[in-house]
């Protein structure tokens, strides 16, 4: 059984409903529970009209902890002290734009048509001074220590694929086809290459071809959560 398909049976649940199937026809209102079964094959992914579906019919579902298991199941709507400050000192910001905490994952896709059924429902972030940010992530391990720790949230600005221009010595959010990495950027063995840096010196640093790169967004600032 998949770890999707392990969350949906969490989340039927927490509706009261006593399986997926239940789920499935009154809680969805499907017909059957077929489109929700097939969460039961290996590395299955829920469609964007589920996800839709579930995010119409329960509005406090976190779907980026429905997709990767990250956060908590429903969203928390309560703002501790700090967060409820800056947003008082910032009226312009919290009537404007916000920044969604999205998941790694969803970063190639992010601005897309598609990705907006998932921007609408994340976490997101009220902060003055990441004006140029478009979404923020949060960082995972321990490979960028000591300025970015596990648990930290970074601001990242997407950049174009086909027209990037490395600042050296700065740090971006790089989806590869291994996964997303958030490292320092140096320069490579050749104009092909871009050198790949981890701050913690227990890391070693390795040449990666641009042709790897799925998409890419630069770090304009970090919040510490404590």
């Amino acid at each position: 059984m998949t770890n999707i398909y392990n969350r949906l049976l969490q989340l039927s649940e927490n509706k009261g409903f006593k399986s997926v199937n239940e789920f499935a026809i009154k809680g969805l209102n499907y017909t059957s529970s077929e489109k929700l079964n097939r969460l039961k094959k290996e590395n299955a992914k829920p469609s964007f009209d589920i996800l839709e579906d579930i995010s119409n019919k329960f509005e406090d579902v976190n779907l980026n902890w429905f997709i990767t298991g990250e956060g908590k199941m429903l969203k928390i709507y309560e703002q501790n002290d700090e967060k409820t400050q800056v947003n008082e000192q910032s009226t312009e910001y919290v009537t404007g734009k916000s920044l969604p905490l999205i998941p790694v994952s969803a970063m190639a896709g992010f601005g897309t048509i598609d990705q907006t059924i998932l921007e609408r429902d994340c976490e997101r972030f009220v902060v003055p001074n990441f004006k140029t940010a478009d979404f923020v992530i949060t960082v995972s391990g321990n490979s960028m220590q000591p300025k970015y720790n596990s648990g930290d949230v970074v601001a990242c600005k997407k950049l174009n694929i086909n027209d990037v221009f490395f600042q050296w010595g700065k740090v971006y959010v790089l989806d590869t086809d291994q996964g997303a990495l958030l490292k320092r950027i140096r320069k490579g063995k050749d104009d092909d290459h871009i050198l790949v840096v981890s701050d913690n010196p227990e890391y070693d640093p390795f040449d990666l071809h641009k042709s790897k790169l799925n998409a890419i967004a630069i770090v304009t600032g970090v919040i510490r959560l404590v």
